[in-house]
């Protein structure tokens, strides 16, 4: 089994058990932004938490052993056309060199790791119209000199 077949399986008992995200991150121990890219295949879980996440699913080990493997993160295509990736596409596009600047500015010559790294997705209920709430958090990562 390789990546791509274990998302399918997960994506398929996902669905046939009706089971949330939350749900799923809940058996494995983790956040459920860091274990739904797991089992998306772009990052690894430890043994200890794959094994609960795939019995939560009823899947076999050969699951837990892909969930632990390191990704390769790759994709196919370089601007994706489904709408809710293609606006972060669109955000970083028109506020990257914003970002840039404001982070140099803050902090000094440097880059936020995507390492060191926890991304929380919730939702803000308004009455004119729920809002999408993304926190990205990074340790900073400054640039040397030698």
């Amino acid at each position: 089994m390789n990546k791509t077949e274990m998302r399918e399986v997960i994506l398929e008992a996902k669905k046939s058990k009706g089971m949330t995200w939350e749900a799923i991150a809940s058996a494995a121990g983790l956040a459920p932004e860091y274990v739904v890219s797991a089992c998306l295949g772009m990052n690894h879980l430890e043994k200890e938490n794959a094994d609960p996440l795939v019995d939560a699913l009823e899947l076999g080990e050969d699951v837990s052993i892909v969930l632990q493997e390191f990704p390769n993160k790759t994709w196919d295509q370089l601007v994706p056309t489904d709408p809710v990736i293609y606006r972060w596409y669109e955000i970083v596009g028109v506020y990257g060199e914003t970002i840039k600047e404001i982070i140099h500015e803050k902090f000094g010559d440097g880059i936020m790791s995507a390492i060191d790294f926890q991304m929380n997705i919730d939702k803000e209920e308004n009455p004119a119209g729920d809002r999408v709430v993304v926190t990205l958090n990074g340790k900073f990562l400054p640039y040397k000199s030698w």
